[in-house]
């Protein structure tokens, strides 16, 4: 994958997000995961953007654990919405964190790759 498509596929994860969030309820609960999921969900792309242009592969490495913690932190917010039923499309819930943990492999190899040749 080239960086470019890893790129668009991080940016593809927070338009589902965006969608996910924005057909949750009005209710405490929801607004609640919606807003951290939205904040967490989004980031990766924002912080890829970042990692692309590290100064150092020291910086590369910071830059993707960062993006793996917003992942993770994503993928356990999709799965208390979907535990509770805070989301009536379960189907989407259920590809977006199929998608989340992919990309938690994808940059957990990235960032032991570059700590291998640091």
């Amino acid at each position: 994958m080239t960086p470019q498509e890893l790129e668009d596929r991080l940016i593809a994860f927070a338009v589902s997000i965006v969608r996910i969030t924005e057909k949750m309820s009005n209710s405490y609960a929801s607004r609640y995961y919606a807003n951290q999921l939205l904040r967490s969900g989004a980031s990766p792309a924002l912080n890829y953007g970042e990692a692309r242009s590290a100064e150092s592969t020291k910086d590369f490495i910071h830059k993707g654990n960062i993006i793996i913690k917003e992942l993770r932190e994503s993928f356990i917010c999709l799965k208390i919405i979907e535990q509770t039923n805070l989301h009536s499309e379960m189907n989407v819930v259920q590809s977006a964190k199929s998608e989340c943990n992919e990309l938690i492999s994808i940059f957990v190899a990235s960032v032991n790759t570059a700590k291998k040749k640091q």
